[in-house]
């Protein structure tokens, strides 16, 4: 999507037409839009495509990528995972190695409390859904976790077909847990919950010294990559 920042919007509409093998495929002017590394912007759910044109169809006098969140999924998905899945795996994999859930405070009582709460559910949850057991720590130090659990995740997300892989990996990277990524994928929580539950700590820490304008500009990216991610993954259903 690069090769688009800041050129000037030279088509006058949006449209869906039909591709190979059945894919719905974005067209600027009748004409495929074409991704980085040349393939045609096509994917099998309608939904999904139309949601993509709009996308192309919203933009202005100037073309802004970033202003078109679905289009770069899937076009990541088709430029990236359709060669290095293996590695997208990997990295996927390093975010769970140190889950944000797995890291928690010794104090205040109030925040050991709450992560306790809201996090300790989903870890649960992972143990019992995806037969993966991730150990929890106090501090920052890294610790290993158990291998079973990490080839339980590696399974997990093998399973995924590569858009709905790239769905869950977008999610995980922005609140920094497969844990929680995994549980908005199986609809165990929304992309809301998710979000509160990945700043939970930095927002106990803004109401005991004040709002910290830099962390809620992050925390505004974070949500929107968030729901970018559960937007994606609900289009890729219908």
């Amino acid at each position: 999507m690069a090769e688009w920042s800041g050129a000037k919007r030279f088509y006058k509409a949006a449209t869906v037409i039909e591709g190979t093998a059945g894919l719905h495929v974005v067209a600027l002017d009748g004409r495929s839009v074409k991704t980085p590394a040349g393939a045609e912007l096509g994917v099998e759910s309608q939904a999904l495509a139309v949601a993509m044109a709009a996308e192309w169809e919203a933009q202005e006098e100037t073309i802004d990528p970033h202003s078109m969140p679905l289009c770069k999924l899937s076009a990541t998905t088709l430029d990236r995972l359709k060669v290095r899945r293996d590695e997208v795996i990997g990295i996927t994999l390093k975010i769970a190695e140190t889950d944000l859930l797995c890291y928690r405070a010794e104090e205040p009582e109030d925040l050991v409390a709450r992560q306790q709460d809201s996090w300790q559910p989903e870890l649960d949850w992972a143990k019992q859904e995806l037969n993966a057991e991730l150990a929890v720590t106090t501090g920052v130090l890294p610790i290993n976790q158990p291998e079973s659990a990490l080839i339980a995740l590696q399974t997990a997300l093998a399973e995924l077909d590569d858009y709905h892989l790239m769905g869950v990996t977008n999610a995980a990277a922005a609140a920094g847990s497969l844990i929680l990524a995994f549980s908005m994928f199986r609809g165990r929580i929304d992309a809301d919950a998710m979000f509160e539950k990945s700043v939970l700590e930095e927002k106990h820490q803004m109401e005991l010294w004040g709002e910290d304008y830099e962390a809620l500009e992050r925390h505004d990216r974070i949500r929107a990559d968030i729901q970018d991610s559960a937007r994606f993954l609900k289009l890729l259903e219908t």
